[in-house]
């Protein structure tokens, strides 16, 4: 879910725009058009598990991004929906009360990647079969 905070054409009010977009390639670079056609320069968004990633990253280039801790934008009761967190999320960011959390730079996080993988292709691989080798009585 996505919510725009966008001046009114009439009245100049603050006026927001509710989306839902899916998390493929195609579906979030419409994201950027329908965001870049409506002049944001800044989003704000919830960091839940790895599932931040690919998002923030296609809108790095674009936006001004700041990756919140949902801890710190849960704490209010009766905010239950994905559509009412995102327009709670875009009032919070519209009025400068979120705290970004710290994303590395793209080159320390594809160090990261590639040293995480290479950890664990190093690790050994274990069999489900028994690999013992055991002589029995009378074997030479």
């Amino acid at each position: 879910m996505v919510c725009a905070r966008v001046p009114d054409a009439v009245t100049g009010a603050p006026a927001e725009l509710i989306a839902r977009y899916g998390t493929t390639t195609p579906d979030l670079l419409e994201l950027v058009d329908w965001l870049r056609g409506l002049g944001v320069t800044d989003v704000a968004m919830e960091s839940t598990g790895v599932y931040w990633k690919p998002i923030y990253y296609l809108l790095e280039n674009d936006f001004t991004v700041l990756l919140v801790n949902t801890a710190h934008i849960k704490h209010v009761p009766g905010r239950k929906t994905d559509t009412i967190d995102a327009a709670w999320i875009a009032q919070l960011l519209a009025h400068g009360l979120l705290t970004a959390s710290f994303v590395p730079p793209p080159p320390v996080r594809e160090l990261r990647d590639l040293t995480r993988y290479r950890k664990s292709m190093r690790r050994p691989r274990r069999s489900t079969g028994s690999t013992k080798c055991s002589k029995t009585a009378g074997s030479s």
